[in-house]
């Protein structure tokens, strides 16, 4: 019997001495492991803000797309770190991105689990119900020569457009910012009621060389347990006094640069050209008149080719075509568009600007009157609609 007792306790022991204290990223499974042998040492409250830190790391401090990807990224980023660095990392990265949350705080974001699944529980915070997304912006900053920054605050609205009011949650919530359809920045934060601060988007971060007729485009989306949800707001003003412009290279004046074409006459050999150096390839030039393809993409819309109007297109403001063709939301609720005028306000090799007069009757009869400015670019050598916007 004392041998039987011997042997148990050294099996717990053995048993206990396995149990790791540190992430063990060489697999997903040893990462999962790893994770579950830290957290079972832990009281409940601390497994709740240990489980908390991992999701801020996973959502906000590594750069990669889809969750497979993401825990990779994770595992890179925590591997062989402990318990109290992780929450340390994760009090960095919640403070670099705004994010109201610390290790030291109370539990504040539910029932957090990187690996498992997020179907909706019984209590879960994070299933908030809406109808749709709305987008709110205001300038600021203005010190006497124009605002320096836009404020871009989501709201999650009711059918009547009214705030759905919730707390406790942690909904994960993305900004793009786009200028003649190309993508400037993403940042990410959490919603976790309907109080959002949202984001403030600095001109200074911006770059004035990748801004198109000094006009932004902004997309939201929001994350619940049951929905994405996503918002668009097109051909936001820009102040172009406040856009970052990189500094002009510094040149050293004592340095002096010798053309090459000049022969040294201690050497009198003349330069030669390397056969392997080739001349990059210029982008090939659209041979079409981008007022054509606006023209195609209206008389499509018109007669409800809606693959061919989207095919035209390289808008993401639009989205995906389910969004695009949308019955009740998109150009699927279009009956009939008759074209008055299109003409070409400005072009050149890679852009162009198209403006647009025409009458749009939707479904139930109903007939308006648009005056449209159409952003194109140069993809492959086809003009694409890159940006759209209804003028006053």
């Amino acid at each position: 019997m004392k041998k039987f007792s011997l042997l148990l306790m050294f099996s717990l022991l053995l048993f206990t001495s396995c149990k790791k204290d540190s992430v063990d990223a060489t697999t997903t499974q040893t990462l999962q492991s790893s994770i579950n042998d830290m957290a079972s040492s832990l009281t409940t409250i601390k497994q709740i803000k240990f489980n908390e830190a991992l999701y801020i790391l996973k959502t906000f401090g590594v750069e990669a797309e889809g969750d497979v990807n993401e825990l990779k990224a994770l595992g890179q980023l925590i591997n062989g770190k402990k318990v109290p660095e992780i929450l340390s990392l994760a009090d960095q990265v919640a403070q670099q991105n705004g994010i109201e949350w610390a290790s030291t705080a109370p539990p504040s974001l539910g029932e957090m689990n990187i690996f498992g699944d997020e179907k909706a529980k019984e209590s879960d915070p994070n299933d908030v119900r809406a109808s749709s997304l709305s987008i709110l912006t205001r300038l600021g900053g203005d010190t006497g020569n124009g605002p320096t920054s836009i404020q871009i605050v989501p709201r999650l609205v009711d059918n009547a457009g009214n705030p759905i009011a919730f707390t406790g949650a942690a909904l994960e919530t993305t900004l793009e910012v786009f200028s003649n359809g190309v993508k400037l920045s993403t940042a990410k934060n959490l919603m976790q009621d309907n109080n959002f601060k949202g984001f403030s988007l600095k001109f200074s971060s911006l770059l004035a060389s990748k801004i198109f007729d000094n006009k932004i485009d902004v997309t939201v989306s929001v994350k619940t347990t049951s929905k994405t949800f996503k918002m668009s707001k097109i051909g936001l003003d820009v102040n172009p006094s406040a856009l970052k412009v990189p500094e002009a290279p510094k040149t050293d004046s004592t340095m002096v640069t010798q053309d090459p074409a000049v022969i040294d006459p201690n050497n009198p050999v003349p330069p030669t050209t390397d056969p392997n150096t080739t001349t990059p390839a210029q982008p090939k030039q659209p041979t079409a008149d981008p007022k054509a393809t606006v023209n195609k993409f209206l008389n499509n819309v018109s007669s409800q080719n809606l693959k061919a109007a989207f095919d035209a297109s390289s808008n993401p403001s639009w989205g995906s075509y389910e969004s695009f063709s949308n019955p009740t939301s998109g150009f699927g609720a279009i009956k009939n568009v008759s074209v008055k005028n299109v003409s070409t306000n400005a072009s050149t090799a890679n852009s162009s600007i198209v403006n647009a007069t025409y009458d749009v009757t939707d479904k139930n009869g109903r007939t308006t009157s648009l005056k449209a400015t159409f952003g194109l670019k140069n993809v492959n050598g086809e003009w694409k609609i890159s940006s759209y916007k209804i003028n006053p």
